[in-house]
């Protein structure tokens, strides 16, 4: 008996919906649980549900990288799904945002309820980078949040609370730091070092009221000041005083979500897994990250992901579909 063509197959999609664009993959779905990939596309941003444009976004998002990632797939747009997962920023477990998002993602992929997910992207990282089994993963970018899981259901978090609440050991909170010790510099609380001259430079402020002005600015938020967290990571690792103990503290703050993780869940030896823009690129932070986990949970070596958020999806994805 022949094997029925590809367009039989159950179509299943996963989506890792970002602040900065929203990445669809397309996969046929196999009797045994796993998927074929097919293809991947990307379309625009999210942001928050409860924000201004937050629902009209979340819908554009999802329905523009899934018409994208049919049409490199090669098939006609509309083509039906059977199930999906998706990860998007801000979604919270078991909150009014989460229904929302549920109710919107059903109609802009034309789903049933029981045939999607839609969780905080977080949960669909932590899914992808361990496959289901026990570990804690910690995303530092712009913010910063950590998820474990025991690998037998029970899951905790720490951070992601928002910029304006907790943001130690991302980017932002590094560039934040950093400025706010120039300025300590500039009227004299502190010695100057490089740091000043080399931020104010970056922000293209000539004197401490200028920064003052710059970072009220509407639109500088938390994404002004994670811009500047490059220039603070490359001082450390000149050994700038300053910048390498704004540098220590948040490679300490990371690793002392994964240390509440670990003994919430009570994983004595856990798989950690850094992954976002701060760990992948600011080479000072990876070192003081290691450095902080020695310290706090002695004999936890970071491992690369086995896959990710968009992976985590599509597991959501086939669970669903095989409900």
């Amino acid at each position: 008996m022949s094997a029925p063509e590809p367009q039989q197959r159950p179509l299943i999609a996963g989506f890792d919906a970002g602040q900065t664009h929203t990445t669809c993959r397309l996969a046929w779905l196999k009797a045994d649980g796993s998927w074929e990939h097919l293809s991947e596309g990307q379309g625009p941003g999210v942001c928050h549900l409860a924000a201004a444009q937050g629902p009209q976004r979340f819908s554009a998002a999802l329905r523009d990288s899934l018409a994208a990632a049919q049409r490199i797939g090669g098939l006609p747009e509309g083509t039906p799904l059977s199930a999906a997962g998706v990860g998007a920023s801000g979604i919270e477990a078991n909150s009014t945002v989460q229904s929302d998002g549920e109710r919107l993602a059903a109609a802009a992929l034309q789903l049933p309820a029981q045939r999607l997910a839609v969780v905080g992207d977080e949960r669909t990282a932590l899914a992808g980078a361990f496959n289901g089994q026990a570990g804690i993963l910690v995303i530092s970018g712009t913010g910063c949040i950590a998820i474990g899981s025991d690998g037998r259901g029970r899951l905790h978090r720490c951070g992601g609370w928002g910029w304006l609440l907790d943001g130690a050991g991302s980017a932002m909170d590094i560039g934040r730091d950093g400025l706010a010790l120039s300025v300590q510099m500039a009227d004299g609380r502190l010695p100057e070092t490089a740091l000043r001259p080399r931020l104010w430079q970056a922000l293209g402020a000539d004197s401490a009221q200028a920064v003052k002005a710059a970072v009220v600015e509407a639109g500088f938020g938390a994404a002004g000041f994670a811009r500047l967290a490059p220039v603070v990571d490359q001082l450390a690792s000149e050994g700038d005083p300053q910048a390498s103990a704004v540098i220590e503290r948040s490679g300490a703050a990371l690793a002392a979500m994964v240390h509440t993780i670990a003994q919430t869940l009570e994983l004595a030896q856990p798989a950690v897994c850094g992954v976002g823009g701060a760990l992948r690129h600011l080479s000072a932070l990876q070192v003081a990250f290691a450095a902080g986990l020695r310290s706090q949970l002695p004999g936890v070596q970071l491992q690369d992901p086995a896959g990710d958020a968009c992976a985590g999806a599509l597991s959501l994805a086939a669970q669903a579909a095989l409900r």
